[in-house]
């Protein structure tokens, strides 16, 4: 497995709630038996800023890296300054490095001992992520979590598993869809999903223009 470094924090799925966490749940409960926070709308709030909000930075910069291929360059040699050019910087993201997949190579991001998440490009870590199941089968069957995930890949070609720290962040960088010369970077950065830049998915495939 490439990319181990080792945790310097607890394992927030065995370990007890540290006393901040227990009162940010204690808050939490008190603020909806008050009717002062709705559960379900929170539950919404949580899911925008991890399906949506937080992905769109990160397919930002992979639709960039698509069209600018200077860009690119940057972005593979030093992450962290690349997606700086956005703007998206700040905690869970200081240290950055972007993985490019090739037809022959496919990378995907595990964090083996907690949840480690490039927040600032991908916005909230999905709960399966967070899960043990993901944790562990990611490094012992990870062609078998990626057909679990739609995604078969080839006996040619080398699937490497990256493990996030609290030191460094991983980014997956697909491979450009067929069918897409000619698209803006807007364009393309619709194209690409939360799945995609963890490597356990595939990008949206281009709709077919009339000509």
């Amino acid at each position: 497995m490439s990319g181990g470094h080792e945790h310097d924090h607890d394992d927030r799925h065995t370990a007890p709630l540290s006393d901040t966490q227990l009162r940010v749940k204690a808050l939490e409960s008190l603020l909806t038996e008050k009717g002062l926070v709705d559960a379900r709308a929170l539950d919404e709030l949580i899911d925008l800023y991890e399906t949506k909000v937080g992905p769109r930075n990160g397919a930002r910069v992979v639709a960039r890296a698509w069209a600018d291929p200077a860009y690119k360059k940057r972005l593979l040699e030093n992450a962290s300054a690349a997606i700086a050019e956005f703007g998206f910087t700040g905690r869970q993201g200081e240290d950055m490095v972007v993985l490019e997949n090739t037809p022959r190579v496919r990378n995907m991001v595990v964090c083996t001992l907690c949840s480690c998440y490039p927040w600032p490009v991908l916005g909230l870590p999905p709960v399966w992520y967070k899960s043990a199941p993901y944790r562990s089968r990611a490094v012992l069957d990870p062609r078998g979590v990626l057909k679990e995930f739609g995604v078969d890949v080839g006996d040619d070609v080398e699937v490497r598993v990256w493990d996030s720290t609290a030191e460094v962040r991983y980014l997956v960088l697909p491979e450009r869809p067929p069918g897409t010369e000619g698209m803006n970077e807007d364009e393309l950065a619709e194209l690409v999903t939360r799945d995609a830049m963890i490597g356990v998915g595939r990008t949206r495939a281009p709709e077919r223009r009339e000509p």
